[in-house]
């Protein structure tokens, strides 16, 4: 089974689709290289309670544990 850092980078359409990511409290900020590969529904689906767009920085709300996935996001880059 996929992990949720592993289902939030398939949402974000895919790791080389990342081009940074950081953990900010309760939020992923993340810059994408394009965001039309992003899917919402993937995101939700994994956990997300909401998602952000503002043209290629894309904020995914996850609750209290943004900054280990970050953590573990950063790992698979």
């Amino acid at each position: 089974m996929a992990s949720k850092a592993e289902k939030i980078v398939a949402g974000l359409g895919g790791i080389d689709n990342i081009e940074e990511v950081e953990g900010c409290i309760t939020r992923l900020r993340t810059e994408v290289h394009n965001a039309d590969l992003v899917d919402e529904a993937a995101l939700k689906a994994a956990g997300a309670h909401g998602v952000v767009r503002m043209g290629t920085a894309i904020q995914v709300v996850i609750g209290t544990d943004a900054d280990p996935i970050a953590a573990d996001i950063e790992d698979m880059m």
